[in-house]
């Protein structure tokens, strides 16, 4: 199946997980898909893919789903569970770091086949993961705040606005930091050296943002649907947003 056909069908398969995630438990559902796409996302991200004629590491949109999350979180909650879910995914990194590299002190069994494959995708994920705890606490953070900011001048309309603007605005600041720390380096700190060519990295910005793009449009009706959406810890009678506190 074609790289193009196998992008819009995640986008689907996704942002539609949301969805079912929010129906059948509201707030923690919502909780418990940033944590797998956090995850997931600096997972994939190890995979170099070539989509739409160009090169580019996976996990572009399972990592944006994350922004559909604290968008619903910010409109049919408010901001505070919407900075929540952020605090949860970042922890969630953490952990999986920490957890991680002590897995891979242990001393495997004559036996063992999976090490070398454990060693090859949590070898590298320290730097992976400082690239996308600095690029997820800087970009949803922002994001959060930009889209509040957007709906108290806008007000309850013009949902496509605020889910757009902020969304790829975060998206491209969460682009410049992750490429940085990820692919570059931090000036040679840490033994840490440029992973691929200026060219590559060059690659992977344009197209991973261009496809973030596509996916902060495509998440758009969803986001529609979600405000009306009944959740099990929305009341009935609840209007489709609620006012900052």
């Amino acid at each position: 199946m074609p790289n193009e056909v196998l992008f819009f069908l995640t986008i689907v398969a996704s942002y539609g997980g949301i969805l079912v995630a929010f129906r059948l438990f509201g707030r923690p559902g919502l909780y418990a898909w940033t944590v797998l796409a956090v995850l997931l996302a600096n997972i994939e991200v190890l995979k170099l893919v070539r989509i739409f004629g160009f090169e580019t590491a996976l996990g572009n949109v399972i990592y944006a789903t994350t922004f559909l999350s604290t968008d619903i979180l910010t409109e049919r909650y408010g901001r505070r569970d919407a900075y929540r879910a952020v605090g949860i995914g970042f922890f969630s990194l953490v952990a999986l770091t920490v957890l991680s590299q002590l897995a891979l002190g242990y001393r495997p069994a004559e036996g063992d086949t999976a090490s070398p494959a454990l060693q090859h995708i949590f070898g590298f994920l320290p730097r992976i993961a400082l690239a996308s705890l600095t690029a997820y606490a800087v970009a949803q953070s922002f994001d959060v705040w930009f889209f509040g900011w957007i709906r108290r001048r806008t007000g309850p309309g013009k949902v496509w606005l605020r889910n757009n603007v902020a969304t790829m605005s975060a998206q491209l600041l969460d682009n410049v930091v992750f490429s940085y720390i990820a692919w570059v380096g931090l000036f040679g700190l840490f033994g840490w050296e440029r992973v691929f060519p200026w060219e590559t990295i060059l690659s992977i910005f344009v197209t991973s943002y261009f496809l973030k793009w596509i996916a902060a449009v495509c998440d758009t009706p969803f986001l529609y649907l979600a405000r009306i959406l009944r959740a099990p810890d929305i009341e009935p009678d609840a209007p489709p947003s609620v006012e900052e506190r």
